[in-house]
């Protein structure tokens, strides 16, 4: 369609009611002028796309062996299936298509001081509208250390106010679409509104999708793959109103023991982390100790030397973790508290789920520090996860739920 003088001009109409915060306004401006010249457009309607349902597969090891073990037989994760489609309607894609194409980004970009060694380059574009209402976006961040895909939930209530960004790093052999469907972030992110960041490990990098924790080289700062999330991180923080000081970090398994990395590398980045099944940091070195720390937890000598967090953390861990042994969670609290003493327990069941107990560190202050949540009976899965997704463990407690609560909380304390 060529655009005429009738659309342009209202396309700078919207221009200035979007700065004002007015978007019911934007669309109906939008919606009058495109059927004066394009008659019938808010009649039509796209078909509403049903998808099988999908039950969740049977968990396996979803952290398997790292990069060295690729010839070794092992099961493929089953692929995820895509959720059924809400009915849209063409008028409103059009209209965010032509807002995006000739409405500059009016969201007041954020001044953080922080000093990145990690910038590089970067891009993305509207791909998909999701069922909870907001925009899945698909972008490439690229700087001296490589590259990697990634998706970005953009909420419906966005339109411009300052919000929280949550870093979310996937376990081995997933994606971010099989991980949002599974944790069910993106639907906590339309409740209280923030940026969902979804980082994707390259099979090029390494053959199962594994983020590389276990290796030197991606467990230091400005190096390796922490440069290239915490660099994509700052990317989201520099092209929307994110508040710096609400920006969060967590994963699941190998992600979780990345998300431990971040935390530990980028304290000045992530105002708290969150950790499912996941390991501590500087846990393994190379594959034979890799191993062994998955088998056991992390070795003694090793945890005496390692950096401590310096972040608020809340750790999940089942069990019945058969994958990455339970030890590993009380490592990551006690690398991260370093004097327990101010500790409360709450034993408590999940309605109609699993059992947990729930250890609560308090600073000096009297504010948390800290949560361990060990769920009774769970293994290697996302407790409280949707079936929706791959490895979850779908009666509770919901750790999507708790890890935002601990993230608003730590933030009212500052």
């Amino acid at each position: 369609m060529k655009l005429n003088s009738d659309i342009l001009d209202v396309m700078r109409k919207a221009t200035n009611l979007l700065q004002q915060g007015r978007t019911s306004d934007v669309t109906s401006k939008i919606q009058r002028v495109l059927q004066q010249v394009l008659p019938g457009a808010a009649g039509t309607a796209h078909a509403t796309h049903n998808a099988a349902a999908h039950s969740a597969p049977q968990m396996k090891d979803i952290n398997p062996p790292p990069a060295g073990h690729e010839n070794s037989a092992r099961p493929r994760m089953q692929e995820p299936v895509e959720p059924a489609h809400q009915t849209t309607h063409a008028l409103p894609d059009f209209v965010a298509d032509l807002l995006e194409r000739f409405v500059p980004n009016t969201a007041p970009r954020s001044n953080t001081a922080t000093n990145f060694a990690d910038t590089g380059t970067g891009h993305s574009s509207r791909t998909t509208r999701s069922q909870t209402g907001g925009t899945f976006l698909s972008g490439t961040f690229a700087n001296a250390a490589g590259s990697r895909n990634y998706k970005l939930y953009v909420p419906a209530s966005y339109v411009g106010q300052r919000v929280p960004l949550v870093v979310m790093l996937h376990g081995c052999t997933q994606n971010p679409d099989d991980f949002a469907a599974g944790t069910e972030m993106n639907h906590y992110a339309e409740h209280s509104p923030c940026l969902v960041l979804y980082p994707e490990q390259s099979s090029s990098a390494n053959t199962s999708k594994c983020w590389n924790w276990f290796k030197a080289m991606d467990q230091q700062r400005g190096q390796g793959e922490p440069s290239i999330i915490a660099g994509m991180t700052h990317e989201i923080i520099t092209n929307y109103a994110v508040d710096p000081s609400q920006v969060y970090v967590a994963g699941l398994s190998a992600g979780g023991a990345m998300a431990a990395i971040m935390g530990s590398t980028y304290p000045d980045v992530y105002a708290a982390v969150g950790i499912h099944s996941g390991l501590p940091y500087a846990a393994a070195t190379d594959l034979p100790s890799a191993m062994q720390a998955m088998r056991a937890g992390m070795n003694e000598a090793k945890s005496s030397r390692a950096q401590p967090g310096t972040r608020p953390i809340i750790v999940f861990h089942g069990d019945r973790d058969t994958t990455v042994h339970p030890r590993n969670g009380e490592q990551l609290i006690a690398q991260n508290v370093r004097n327990p003493r101010n500790a409360s327990i709450v034993n408590g069941t999940e309605p109609g789920g699993l059992r947990y107990t729930r250890t609560i560190h308090a600073g000096d202050d009297g504010c948390p520090l800290a949560e361990q949540w060990l769920i009774h009976g769970a293994g290697h899965a996302w407790s409280g996860g949707s079936s929706a997704g791959s490895y979850t463990e779908g009666r509770g407690p919901q750790a999507t739920r708790e890890m935002m609560r601990f993230f608003s909380t730590r933030h009212a304390q500052v």
